[in-house]
């Protein structure tokens, strides 16, 4: 088990949508502060996306980005961000020619899904290894893609953080670990209830683990309702935790939770309560090997 353990937050998704919760953070303000709630109520790391701010939907543009992470640095400088990569993998195929994309389709090349990365050089990115049918569209990661993403992650000076999904993103992972395409030690985080995805109980959290290179840093979390057991049980192996409303919008109590300083709040309360101790971002940035914050 971590002498301490690492609490991300994931404030928005770009799945979660407006209508699951009136106060679903969307524009770089209501993001930033969503950010900062959580980072006030423990979390070490805060997980990014960015949306439009008329369609509420996951965009990509680097504006809206640069807005965000300048919002979040002008009133916290210890925060580790983590932005994520996963926008630009959506496919949707055309009722009637499956080759051409349909409405809601975001796939485009990897290395204009890295590009606000290669310009912010966060701390940490997310490195999707699925290919999937997640919600309304498939989400397509082929190899040659994220090499390509990966390589570029690395020049910049960013960690990636690999997102796994099932068992087969897992073996992938380690297969880009053995060509030298990741160096190790991983990163890892485990993705528990999204359908069609590995599903979220113990059972399946304690196999990923075992599979896991020796030496990776890793963490876990579950989607909706599961959302808390997952957390609870990644603690209990010996794992990072993970909430925010990008997984669930409800308190264990099945309410509407008040945003994401009550989510964090709660898992704060879980694994303390389960013997855990909280990591600060300065011993966040030192287990996992990142440099410290930088003061301006």
């Amino acid at each position: 088990m971590a002498e301490r353990t690492i609490l991300t937050a994931a404030v928005t998704g770009n799945l979660t949508r407006p209508e699951q919760h009136p106060q679903l953070p969307i524009t770089p303000a209501e993001i930033a502060q969503a950010a900062l709630d959580a980072a006030e109520a423990g979390a070490a790391i805060v997980h990014l996306h960015v949306r439009d701010p008329e369609t509420a939907r996951g965009s990509m543009r680097l504006d809206l980005y640069r807005e965000l992470v300048e919002r979040i640095r002008e009133k916290n400088e210890r925060v580790i961000l983590n932005l994520t990569t996963g926008e630009g993998g959506r496919f949707v195929p055309s009722d009637d020619d499956p080759r051409v994309a349909a409405a809601g389709s975001t796939l485009c090349a990897p290395e204009r899904r890295v590009a606000h990365v290669e310009d912010l050089r966060p701390e940490i990115c997310t490195l999707d290894f699925n290919t999937m049918w997640s919600g309304q569209a498939s989400v397509i990661n082929s190899p040659r893609n994220l090499g390509i993403m990966a390589e570029r992650i690395a020049a910049a000076g960013v960690r990636p953080e690999i997102e796994i999904f099932d068992s087969g993103d897992l073996q992938m992972a380690k297969h880009f670990l053995k060509e030298g395409r990741l160096t190790g030690p991983l990163l890892v985080q485990l993705v528990l209830g999204v359908r069609f995805g590995a599903v979220a109980t113990p059972a399946t959290m304690a196999y990923l683990v075992g599979e896991l290179p020796p030496g990776t840093v890793w963490a876990a979390f579950g989607i909706g309702r599961m959302a808390f057991p997952m957390l609870a049980q990644a603690f209990l192996l010996g794992g990072h935790v993970r909430i925010g409303m990008e997984d669930t919008v409800r308190t264990v109590d099945g309410e509407l939770c008040r945003g994401n300083g009550q989510l964090v709040e709660k898992a704060v309360s879980i694994v303390e309560s389960l013997g855990g101790t909280m990591a600060t971002p300065e011993e966040a940035r030192e287990m996992l090997g990142l440099a410290p914050a930088v003061r301006r």
